[in-house]
């Protein structure tokens, strides 16, 4: 019986384990996400949007 129970405790302890691994991991690729990549999609949707503007001002001062 005492068998079972190291038995038991150790694939308890093992899901455990994997479980706060694999919850680890989503975390620290979410937080890289949400500081590294998103703040640099924006940056370049905010630059396109100026290139934007900045060409139809062009094209609008040339026109007359």
């Amino acid at each position: 019986m005492a068998k079972k129970q190291k038995h038991l405790r150790f694939v308890k302890g093992f899901l455990v384990g994997s479980l706060t691994t694999a919850t680890a991991v989503y975390g620290a690729l979410h937080a890289f996400k949400k500081g590294v990549i998103e703040p640099e999609n924006e940056e370049n949707d905010r630059i396109d949007t100026n290139r934007r503007r900045a060409n139809r001002k062009s094209l609008q001062a040339h026109q007359g």
